[in-house]
């Protein structure tokens, strides 16, 4: 029996960015009923936290951003995660993908940056903060052809 691929994730922080708060895994793939299907849990999680096993997802780690100033909070977040994942529920006769996302700590959205400028208050009909994000390029397997 084929055991699932070993995927191993290495992120670091720029050093001018809010520190790095979770990865995330993406999995998709068609289910025997020819529907599509995608699954996303956190891998590894900043702060010394770790997975929730119930619900896949890290606990929130306190990050913050001050609206008055646009700097985000000291003390959380980091400035690399690694993490070394195999999926759990891996089928060697289905064709699925993988990517992989990783989260910054909130920042201030560029609308609040500008009403720090120009002295005003910010737009109500926008959300203040951003949770800016990088990804992967997906890892697709064929049953048929490997990676």
């Amino acid at each position: 029996q084929q055991t699932s691929p070993c995927f191993f994730f290495w992120a670091t922080r720029y050093p001018m960015d809010a520190p790095l708060q979770r990865i995330q895994m993406f999995k998709g793939w068609i289910d025997a009923q020819g529907q599509t299907q995608e699954s996303v849990v956190d891998i590894a999680c900043a702060d010394g936290l770790t997975v929730d096993s119930a619900t896949g997802r890290c606990p929130e780690n306190g990050a913050s951003v001050d609206l008055k100033t646009c700097r985000f909070s000291p003390g959380s977040g980091a400035n690399e995660l690694k993490t070394v994942w195999q999926d759990p529920d891996y089928d060697p006769n289905q064709s699925a993908f993988y990517y992989v996302r990783v989260l910054m700590n909130p920042t201030c959205r560029w609308s609040s940056y500008d009403a720090i400028r120009l002295a005003q208050e910010p737009d109500p009909r926008v959300t203040a903060t951003t949770q800016d994000r990088a990804w992967t390029s997906p890892i697709w397997l064929d049953p048929e052809g490997g990676l």
